[in-house]
């Protein structure tokens, strides 16, 4: 990266330490940043006219994670993003990241590829949701995110895999078993 692309991040970035349960970005605000997590654990989800929360994504070490469709649809939040645990985040200014490409046209490939990271994690997802048991799922999610069961609350994990808590407690009693 040239001295002067590096000058620019810079100048659209921050690095922020954010404590465990804020919220970075909430229902109905205007989204203006975008995160790449550097440490912790962060996760994105909406909640239902009936209450129900539902987690998006859970974003770890070298993951992005904002509400998309505000930042790119031009539209009010979706998404909550939370802090889980303590965090460090490199927070963006979406629309000085937007214009990056324009500038340093060499940031177009690396940005392109973290875009396809995140198509083909989302695309698995919708696809283990339709074609894998509760089970499955929950052993993939711990294959994904090994150490994530200490520091997430257990209806975290549930409302991921589209499961209840209880579901997810004879799940894991059964893979005791085993």
């Amino acid at each position: 990266m040239s001295r002067e692309a590096e000058q620019y991040v810079r100048s659209i970035s921050k690095e922020k330490t954010v404590a465990k349960g804020e919220l970075l970005i909430r229902q109905g605000q205007v989204v203006k940043y975008t995160y790449f997590v550097t440490a912790g654990c962060l996760r994105s989800y909406c909640i239902a006219k009936d209450g129900k929360e539902h987690t998006l994504q859970f974003a770890i070490r070298d993951w992005w994670i904002s509400d998309f469709i505000a930042i790119f649809d031009n539209q009010l939040a979706t998404l909550n993003v939370e802090c889980i645990t303590d965090s460090k985040v490199i927070e963006f200014n979406a629309k000085g990241l937007a214009g990056i490409y324009q500038r340093y046209p060499e940031f177009e490939a690396f940005q392109r590829n973290n875009l396809e990271r995140h198509v083909v994690s989302l695309h698995k997802r919708i696809l283990n949701h339709l074609q894998l048991t509760a089970r499955e799922r929950y052993e993939l999610f711990v294959q994904q995110y090994p150490d994530i069961e200490q520091y997430t609350p257990n209806y975290h994990i549930a409302s991921y895999l589209g499961i209840t808590q209880q579901s997810l407690s004879r799940i894991r009693a059964e893979k005791l078993k085993k």
